[in-house]
């Protein structure tokens, strides 16, 4: 299955898709673990799966990811 909206739509800020991944990722586990806890509670959850809910919250920018400089790769120009 493929989720909507794309890579290159998700990562228009200049993040690393590596980065776009592993931040959606950490913000999926924290929906189950919500969800879970939530679930003991006897609330109603959400019939979306975590990574699908974590994709749409990134995609409208309710978190972002902040990359560390001294470990972003650089890109060289020819050679």
């Amino acid at each position: 299955m493929m989720l909507k909206p794309s890579m290159s739509q998700l990562a228009i800020h200049g993040e690393s898709y590596y980065s776009v991944v592993v931040g959606i990722a950490k913000r999926a586990r924290a929906i189950a673990e919500k969800q879970e806890i939530e679930k003991e509670k006897l609330k109603k959850i959400s019939d979306e799966k975590p990574v699908a809910l974590a994709v749409n919250e990134f995609f409208e920018r309710k978190f972002t990811i902040i990359e560390d400089p001294s470990v972003k790769p650089t890109r060289s120009v020819g050679a």
